[in-house]
């Protein structure tokens, strides 16, 4: 019988424990990983193709763009789950996913974990925020005791089921109470509790930069690059040189979409018509390879011939 034809955008070549297990051998690197953020399984399947290491679900970039709504905490867990579903159906990539605050207290830390391992997440991120949370970059935060986080944690830890996993603890204590130290301090509270990750939110100089890597010098960080945020710009080997792993643009590639997709609009408006603006646009043969169009119907011709009739 012939060889079977591959089907790469309907199934996935590598399993959730893969991509974990890909996602802790890249943080032990000493460069560093850069990881945009993706809301959809269009901008995740463009960043697989690019060559990136990892991806970030955002979850504001998944509340402005899947729902039309602010990050104030106003997406489900149900819909995260069916979200993250999407992506990893869509990517052989390992997916770090912004959970929030968990959705609630300890046990439902708990069950957040439970859902998106399912899902195959590679790496999973909670906060230490009140819910409702906001973004990072926001004002006004509030955040849950310490020690109770830290019991968030823990409880999410005795859920997973595959040590592959990685489980990422964020602070935004820098904002909510004035202090990198206080920062600091709460994030390695987290260590403690067993996060493998540390995630110092909107760090506001170099010098707290400085102040995050060296206290923690042998843990992945995260520094979350938001473009005209409060975070200083720097290189991802800037970031590297001052102790950070892992350097997340988390939602860059929606900002660029959407100023993308105005012009475009706005060009339609104009004009009434698009041929003037097809070179600013991916031609009809690459948005079919980008979706798997050839290989899916190769797979089509190969299995519709009855069995008896295969070559």
């Amino acid at each position: 019988m012939t060889e079977r034809p591959p089907v790469p955008g309907l199934v996935r070549t590598r399993t959730p424990h893969d991509l974990r297990t890909a996602l802790r051998a890249a943080l032990a690197r000493p460069e560093p990983l850069v990881v945009p953020g993706v809301t959809d399984a269009m901008s995740a399947r463009l960043t697989e193709r690019q060559g990136f290491g990892a991806a970030y679900v955002t979850g504001a970039g998944m509340s402005n763009a899947q729902y039309g709504l602010p990050d104030v905490g106003l997406v489900s867990l149900a819909e995260v789950v069916e979200n993250v579903g999407r992506l990893t159906a869509a990517v052989d990539l390992p997916l770090i996913v912004d959970a929030d605050t968990g959705y609630g207290g300890p046990v439902s830390a708990m069950r957040t974990l439970t859902l998106l391992e399912r899902a195959g997440a590679a790496a999973i991120q909670f906060e230490d925020q009140e819910m409702p949370k906001r973004c990072g970059h926001f004002d006004n935060h509030s955040l849950v005791p310490t020690g109770h986080m830290q019991s968030k944690l823990d409880a999410a830890l005795q859920a997973r089921q595959d040590d592959a996993l990685v489980v990422v603890a964020r602070t935004d204590a820098r904002s909510a109470e004035g202090s990198i130290q206080a920062a600091i301090d709460r994030a390695g509270a987290y260590l403690d509790a067993g996060a493998d990750v540390l995630f110092v939110e909107a760090p506001r100089t170099v010098e707290e930069l400085e102040m995050v890597g060296r206290s923690f010098p042998d843990v992945p960080l995260v520094v979350n690059v938001v473009e005209g945020g409060r975070t200083p710009a720097l290189t991802a080997p800037e970031y590297a040189e001052l102790g950070f792993g892992i350097v997340l643009y988390a939602n860059f590639l929606m900002r660029a979409a959407i100023r993308a997709e105005s012009d475009a609009l706005a060009y339609l408006r104009e004009h009434g018509e698009t041929a003037g603006f097809a070179d600013r646009i991916v031609s009809w043969q690459e948005r079919q390879e980008l979706f798997d169009l050839p290989q899916t119907l190769q797979a089509e011709a190969f299995y519709d011939v009855p069995w008896e009739e295969r070559p």
